[in-house]
């Protein structure tokens, strides 16, 4: 049997906007996949609870305007526990579309934007481990 998918599923910051953060973790885990909730964390926390729980994959939630500081600086504390090569980062919520160049530039791979179908969202996941 193969091993499971693992995502953390966080809120940027102090983000209280849980509905979507939410509706993502239990579709991911409908799939098949393991999901962490972290609920609202910062960077440095996001960071570290990925490497502890081993996850491949960390998934952002934020609709408070903080995504273009605190996306990238999870990036970073990823690449400062030397593992951002093994997790790739998606982020999703209310974010202008204007800034998802600047997020993937900063290492995050895919951006979706409110009402998405979550079915893109899994299938995006799950295309990364075939």
């Amino acid at each position: 049997m193969a091993r499971k998918i693992r995502v953390l599923i966080s809120r940027l910051g102090l983000d209280a906007h849980w509905t979507g953060s939410t509706v993502i973790a239990k579709t991911l885990s409908n799939a098949g996949m393991e999901v962490i909730y972290g609920g609202s964390m910062f960077p440095e926390e996001i960071a570290r609870t990925a490497q502890q729980e081993n996850v491949d994959v960390v998934g952002l939630s934020t609709l408070s305007g903080n995504h273009l500081q605190l996306g990238p600086e999870v990036i970073t504390e990823l690449k400062s526990l030397g593992i951002k090569d093994d997790v790739f980062v998606l982020m999703g919520g209310a974010i202008p579309v204007r800034d998802v160049p600047v997020l993937k530039e900063s290492g995050i791979l895919e951006v979706f934007g409110t009402g998405t179908n979550t079915g893109e969202v899994v299938s995006f996941i799950e295309g990364r481990f075939k």
